[in-house]
């Protein structure tokens, strides 16, 4: 996608999004990457939106959604490692560190909301927020430590919906708890993990395989996932879709 006109980048995702005219700002998003090895292979966990979603219907896509500010308040066993708090405060802009923790803490509910998955550690926990109630219903405190930033991207003018989109990545031990009916919202079906060269094969976003591929490059030198890593960063700029660091 690097480099790529607006032109051409409309016709790549023409399958991907409805276009409109939509927000002129991009609303922040967070998605999470859940990787488990398995016979010296990765997987990545994967969920099929619902066909009548007007954002990416159909497509195979990463747990995820909009960033909920009020998250930030949420407690947590564990915070970010500090490494990957200075990556996200860059380029952040208003609210700093509150509006970091409140992305990388969507990331977490999301997860659990549309995948049933529940990342933390065992222990009592109480919040009168309703998008956590099953944290507290299943005896988990939310935990950052495990998470690490692995790219981020803003959806290109033109689509019904813009975000400013945090790629998260995390390994499947961070999981305490795995719900055996998904998540409440029931927004991803056909939940599957598959192995790194069949997801990007999938029928998923192009900015989806793009970050697959970021994922593949990064693991390929760093197969632990250490903190601090460099952090790709896709948007528009001056007609041309490109790629920066963080």
């Amino acid at each position: 996608m690097d480099g790529m006109s607006r032109t051409d980048l409309d016709k790549a995702e023409a399958k991907d999004f409805a276009l409109g005219k939509g927000p002129l700002r991009p609303r922040d998003a967070a998605t999470l990457i859940l990787l488990d090895r398995q016979d010296g292979a990765v997987r990545v966990l994967m969920g099929r939106r619902h066909a009548r979603h007007a954002f990416m219907p159909g497509k195979f896509v990463f747990p995820g959604g909009r960033t909920d500010p009020g998250d930030s308040f949420v407690a947590v066993a564990e915070d970010l490692h500090p490494d990957e708090q200075q990556n996200l405060l860059l380029r952040t802009g208003r609210a700093g560190p509150v509006r970091a923790r409140a992305i990388a803490l969507s990331a977490v509910r999301e997860t659990y909301e549309e995948a049933g998955l529940l990342i933390g550690r065992r222990a009592d926990f109480k919040t009168p927020k309703a998008g956590w109630q099953g944290f507290a219903e299943n005896g988990v405190v939310p935990s950052l430590e495990g998470l690490r930033y692995l790219a981020r991207a803003i959806t290109p003018p033109g689509r019904v919906r813009r975000y400013d989109t945090r790629f998260l990545a995390a390994w499947r031990e961070s999981v305490v708890v795995e719900l055996p009916g998904g998540g409440p919202t029931e927004e991803l079906e056909e939940l599957v993990w598959l192995p790194l060269d069949e997801a990007r094969k999938a029928d998923i976003p192009t900015i989806t395989r793009t970050v697959l591929g970021e994922l593949e490059q990064r693991l390929a030198f760093d197969p632990l996932l250490r903190p601090g890593g460099v952090v790709p960063f896709y948007r528009m700029v001056r007609n041309r879709f490109v790629r920066e660091t963080l």
